[in-house]
């Protein structure tokens, strides 16, 4: 910002402000009527319908908020419901850029829990979210996503939407089923995939009936800490069948698992061997293999030892397994995907992607078989099989490609994907009736509902996960966008309101959650390292930063605040270790800094109150500008310093930076007289806001908190500036006279937003 009168910036704001007012206000004669908008784009009237159902008008909020899977980037993707506006891409498994997430050290280490072999892994294949649940709904504290091609778990906390941990399985080579949480979220259920050698161990594919086995992971989660307990977990051994997706039992099913599985014909193909591909054998059989699990009695067996230690990991073999009677079987439609327990816990509906049933088994009906012992067969390795005629309720056909379902609001009512038909079904579970279909574009794959796979649907809103978009949006190269559309639910008839391109990885499966149900925070403690949560010991205050040099390590302990680091100069020697602790003084909300070093790959993102460290050789000599990179105020590009890396054997130049009588006493005294005039209009503000019921709005409490702290540190400057001005000394005493100015004009800025925002949200308030 230039040093003008901040008074004329002010009136500028008001004048354009008024402009907007005098637009609004004209008669619909000198305006675009509603019908001419629809003829001049062709809109019809159910195209206007759907608008105004995802419509958000400006400063709105959404109803839900979606979590989706980012496939291959890594990542989990946020957006908002009805309005399908993307809110955040949270990095998890691969670096993150914006957040800073794999540049700072803090982050660093979390992406290093993830290595395998003493290996980084540079990417991640996300697939099934989870939300973590109370009673069975969702409770908005936790999120864990997993690694399908890497299997690995990951939490993520809700209150700064952060990853904190990343656990690795170290018994399963791959997984798909994702995250499963019990109702409490005691323990997580990660089932794996494509069947392999416990362990990692190496047998050749003619051993596959022998030596290479499935399972499911139990992980202990504790809630207090928001960390998966790895010491207090454990995997069951399967027969080698391919494990897929999986829920946890609710209600009077509570205390068990399903999990479904394909390729129960443990298949192997190979046409470099001159065998059939494995997608022949795999679905040769007409049935497959549901897993029911009595995992409560899992976790007894466990804690009694009855397990073999594999990479130092507790595992119940399969022969235990068998002995307890931990796992049965049931036949369920071939290659299914989904397995999928309603609200009240009494049935389980399963789909086979090759079949055009949906099945729904009863519980009631499945726990009579266990207790009376009445198999119909066990499998080879000695696992009970249950009649699935006597375990299933009933069949509907509902289209070709079943896929997956999730649940209504209204008792009995669900919805199915049909990936070959590209419709999703609504029908009803219970009485077995087919009720209506709408076409999706195209292919989908899952689906979800709000609240869809708790106690407690809230129906509402579908999402229909398409894996094909083809001609849905602009075209973009041979690679497409994935397409998320949204279905209205809660009238009558299905409505698709909106195409979303989602552009980032596959999104495979999306969970929502009530948007007052997450309480995120918007600043943290002052100096808290936010991977851990605790403060961090490199926390800096104002006044306390400094650089120390132990040998060849230079150690830096910094701040940010609008607009400048501190230091602003940072100097090394050639082959130096730099290590810079920086925290951000900030206490506004939105008031991110960002930190980076040219040509060294040095780079930060710091929240509100976060302390980080990013670290580096400085192996290069020479001159690096720092910068932030988040456009923070008025003079963001000022927002500057220089990393000096001196070469070895250099010797000291001396030179001067600005000529010593650049500004006079008459620069100074305009630039007082400036800031007194600035003064008085921020009274003026400060007047309003305490005039009001400001302490009402959290957000307003923050802003005047924010705007105080400014006001604080301008009284510091004008000290200097005064202290400078006593010697004579008018080029340091106007530059001191400026930064006073310069903090006024950010406490105006914020005043001027809580003015605003007052003004908004409190008819009270307006004058």
């Amino acid at each position: 910002m230039s040093r003008r009168n901040i008074k004329g910036w002010i009136h500028g704001l008001g004048t354009a402000l008024l402009g907007v007012a005098l637009v609004l206000s004209a008669s619909p004669s000198s305006a675009e009527t509603l019908q001419q908008v629809m003829k001049k784009r062709g809109l019809t009237q159910e195209n206007l319908l759907a608008a105004a159902k995802t419509y958000t008008p400006t400063g709105g909020r959404d109803e839900f908020i979606a979590f989706a899977s980012g496939g291959q980037s890594g990542h989990v993707i946020v957006y908002g419901i009805p309005s399908m506006r993307l809110l955040k891409y949270i990095g998890v498994f691969t670096p993150e850029p914006w957040q800073g997430y794999g540049f700072e050290d803090e982050s660093k280490a979390v992406l290093n829990q993830g290595r395998i072999n003493g290996r980084d892994i540079t990417w991640g294949d996300t697939h099934h979210p989870a939300l973590s649940e109370t009673n069975g709904d969702y409770d908005g504290e936790f999120l864990f996503i997993n690694d399908k091609a890497n299997p690995r778990l990951a939490v993520i906390d809700l209150h700064d939407f952060e990853t904190k941990q990343i656990v690795v399985n170290p018994v399963f080579q791959s997984e798909h089923g994702g995250a499963f949480v019990t109702g409490d979220t005691e323990w997580l259920m990660e089932p794996a995939q494509y069947a392999a050698p416990l362990g990692g161990e190496y047998a050749p594919l003619e051993l596959f009936n022998e030596k290479y086995r499935g399972g499911l992971t139990y992980w202990k989660f504790n809630r207090e800490k928001g960390k998966i307990e790895p010491e207090n977990s454990f995997a069951i051994e399967l027969p080698p069948y391919s494990q897929d997706l999986s829920d946890f039992g609710k209600g009077p099913s509570e205390g068990w698992a399903f999990v479904n599985s394909f390729c129960s014909e443990r298949y192997v193909g190979g046409i470099e061997r001159d065998r059939p591909p494995f997608e022949a054998g795999c679905s040769a059989k007409d049935t497959d293999y549901l897993h029911v699990v009595d995992w409560k009695k899992a976790v007894k067996v466990a804690a009694a030892g009855k397990v073999k230690m594999i990479n130092d990991f507790p595992v119940i073999m399969l022969e235990t397994v068998v002995k307890e009677g931990l796992v049965h079987l049931i036949p369920e439609p071939k290659s299914p995907h989904g397995i999928d327990v309603s609200p009240d816990g009494e049935y389980m509906i399963v789909s086979g992607k090759l079949d055009t049933h949906t099945t729904v088994f009863k519980w009631s009906k499945i726990k009579a078989l266990i207790d009376a012992k009445d198999y119909a067969d066990t499998d080879p390795y000695g696992l009970p099989i249950l009649d699935m005629k006597k375990a299933m309720h009933l069949q509907v056909q509902l289209g070709l490609g079943p896929l997956h379902t999730q649940y209504d609001s209204k008792k009995g009512i669900a919805y199915t994907s049909l990936y070959v038909d590209s419709m999703v079904a609504r029908w009803d579970y219970i009485n077995g009736k087919l009720l209506s279909k709408i076409p999706i574009h195209y292919n989908i794959g899952h689906l979800m509902t709000m609240h869809g796979d708790t106690v407690k649907p809230r129906g509402k809103y579908l999402v229909a996960l398409n894996k094909l978009a083809i001609d849905r949006f602009n075209p973009v190269g041979p690679l497409h966008p994935q397409n998320h559309q949204l279905i209205d639910i809660e009238t009558g008839d299905m409505q698709l309101l909106y195409d979303m391109p989602l552009p980032l990885g596959e999104p495979h499966y999306v969970v929502a959650i009530e948007a007052g149900l997450l309480k995120p925070r918007i600043r943290y403690k002052s100096g808290t390292n936010t991977r851990t949560g605790e403060i961090s010991e490199h926390k800096t205050r104002a006044g306390e930063e400094r650089t120390v040099r132990t040998g060849t390590k230079v150690e830096v302990w910094g701040t940010l605040i609008r607009s400048h680091f501190t230091p602003e100069i940072i100097e090394v020697e050639e082959g130096d270790e730099v290590v810079i602790h920086l925290t951000n003084l900030e206490r506004a909300q939105d008031q991110t800094h960002g930190f980076t070093i040219g040509k060294y790959n040095v780079h930060g993102s710091f929240e509100p109150g976060e302390t980080a460290t990013v670290s580096m050789v400085a192996e290069t000599p020479g001159v690096f500008p720092y910068y932030c990179t988040e456009f923070c105020s008025a003079l963001h590009l000022e927002m500057q310093g220089y990393l000096l890396v001196k070469p070895k054997g250099y010797k000291a130049q001396v030179g001067k930076l600005m000529p010593k009588d650049e500004y006079s006493q008459a620069d100074y005294d305009k630039q007082v007289a400036t800031n007194v005039e600035t003064q008085a209009i921020i009274d003026g503000v400060v007047g309003f806001i305490t005039s009001q019921n400001y302490q009402d709005f959290p957000d307003v409490v923050a802003l005047v908190e924010d705007a105080t702290d400014q006001l604080g540190r301008a009284g510091v400057a004008k000290k200097r500036s005064e202290e400078e001005a006593a010697k004579g000394a008018w080029n340091s005493a106007t530059l001191w006279a400026g930064q006073w100015w310069q903090y006024q004009v950010k406490a105006a800025d914020i005043g001027l937003r809580a003015k605003t925002y007052l003004e908004q949200h409190d008819s009270k308030t307006v004058k």
